[in-house]
Order: structure tokens, then sequence, then C-alpha cells
């Protein structure tokens, strides 16, 4: 069960209003594309889901029927009466009215428990928060263990491109460092509501028992000081861009060479090279 087209649009001519270009609002109005989610999703009866921008509720249905716990966030203060009449069904929904930017997520999930502890991320995510609230979860909320969602294709690619590709960068890296990312599907704009411009793209993140980089070795925000400083000068050589906090002693002990570019280093050579800055230069 979900929301077909005719019934998305009936609810926007009946209420008067309309998709909010603010929120980033494009309602998924396409029955293959929800049941495809939900498949890739592989959720079951043992899972708790949280779904974040769940709109008018298309997706949270189909996933309800799966027998998962839902937990469903919706910001929109004009669709969470719609969204809570469209799933009331459901017992094994609930509905929260908030910003997901802004949760305190420590908070959150213990008013909303999960029996295991875990949880799953399933999401239509608006295209405007979608790269920070990842990396956020991926940072602040290590109980959401997998995460399956609908994003821009550009950002889709940024997020599980490797070393030595045209789409990796300081964002593939956090998510590498965390996780392993797949694309696992392209969406075109016809399945929603209103139709953006771009296609979309289908992202499954599975969390590593640990991080890539051991923080024995060095600390997240250690590294991540090196990556992103890479990656702001992405043309220069590491040598240029790093000038400062590597040393060309770090690189020797990294077995980076210095005249690399950011987007040649995968997640573990970026360890490296930032562990060897952090005992050779001023980040030790």
């Amino acid at each position: 069960m979900t929301l077909t087209r005719k019934e998305v649009a009936a609810y926007f001519e009946r209420s008067g209003g309309r998709p909010s270009r603010a929120l980033g609002q494009n309602f998924l109005v396409d029955p293959n594309t929800v049941r495809k989610i939900v498949r890739l999703a592989g959720v079951g009866a043992t899972d708790h889901v949280i779904e974040i921008g769940a709109g008018l509720g298309s997706l949270t249905l189909a996933l309800a029927e799966t027998g998962a716990t839902i937990t469903a966030i919706e910001i929109d203060r004009y669709l969470i009466e719609e969204l809570r009449i469209n799933v009331r069904a459901h017992t094994n929904v609930n509905v929260v009215h908030a910003d997901a930017m802004k949760i305190d997520w420590a908070t959150f999930l213990a008013e909303h428990p999960s029996p295991t502890g875990r949880y799953t991320l399933v999401a239509n995510l608006p295209y405007n928060v979608a790269t920070p609230l990842i990396c956020d979860l991926l940072d602040f909320v290590p109980q959401i263990g997998r995460m399956l969602v609908m994003v821009q294709k550009e950002v889709a690619d940024r997020l599980a491109a490797v070393a030595r590709s045209e789409a990796y960068g300081a964002v593939s890296v956090k998510v590498a460092y965390w996780a392993e990312a797949k694309t696992v599907g392209t969406v075109p704009p016809s399945v929603f509501i209103p139709q953006p411009n771009v296609d979309s793209g289908l992202v499954r993140i599975d969390r590593r028992p640990e991080p890539a980089v051991p923080t024995d070795l060095v600390d997240h925000e250690r590294l991540f000081t090196v990556v992103k400083t890479g990656f702001g000068q992405r043309r220069k050589m590491l040598r240029r861009s790093l000038a400062g906090i590597v040393t060309p002693e770090a690189f020797s002990a990294a077995g980076v060479a210095p005249e690399a570019r950011p987007e040649e280093l995968d997640v573990y050579a970026w360890g490296r090279l930032a562990a060897a800055a952090a005992a050779t230069s001023g980040l030790g």
C-alpha cells in the first residue's frame, strides 16, 4: 500500500497548499519505486526504522507493511496532520513532528527505543539537507547501523565514490571512514510531484563495526582536519595544499607521495597521513 499520484495531487488541490521549495519537497508517487526502496532496505518485523521527511506517507505506508516499527519524522506543520490520518490504521507507525537537523538524537532514541538498540534509516531525503544530515548521523548516531536513502544523484555518487573517481571528495572519505556505501539504483524525475530537474540515486550505507582507521592511530577530528584541508584545494598537489600541517617527514612516514592529489588517497592512506602528521607536526 502507498499513495498514488492521483491521491497526492488531490490532497494539494483539496488543501490549497503546494510543495515547499524551502523544505526541498518532492513527493514520491510511484508505487514501483516505493516497493523497490522497501525491498532494498531489507527491513522486517524485528527492525526499528527511522524515516526522515515522511511527507504524506507514501514510503511510510509501504514500510509499515513489513511489520517493522516505524518512527516517521516530518518537519512541515501543514502536512503533519494529513500524514497522521494516512497512517492511522498502522499501529506500528509513530509520527513525530520535528526538524531532523535539530534533533537531540540521544534523547530522541531514548524516547523511541529499539529492543535491539539498533536502527535503520530509510528515507527520501530533501536534497537541501541530505549531505550534512547523513554526515551528522554517521558522526554522532552510531545506533543507526544501516541507511537506505534516496538523494540527488550527484550526491549519491559522492557518498559512494571511491578514490581516483570523478565524484570522490571529502564526503566520500567521511562515509568510507564509518561505513561501506554503494549506489543501488537510479530514480527518474517522473516519479515525483513536483518533478525535480535531476535524477535521484538510491544509496545503501552499512556502518562498519569499527571505523576504517583505528582511533588509536589517529582520532576522527584530527583525520578530517587533514582531509578537509587537502580537498579544499583539490587541484593542488598535497605538499602545497597541506603545507604547514603535514611535513615532508610525515609524507615519507605515511608512504604518501607529496606530489599526489587528494582524490588519489583512499581512506586508509588519509589515515596514515593524518597519523604521521599528528606525530611529526603541529597536529600532535
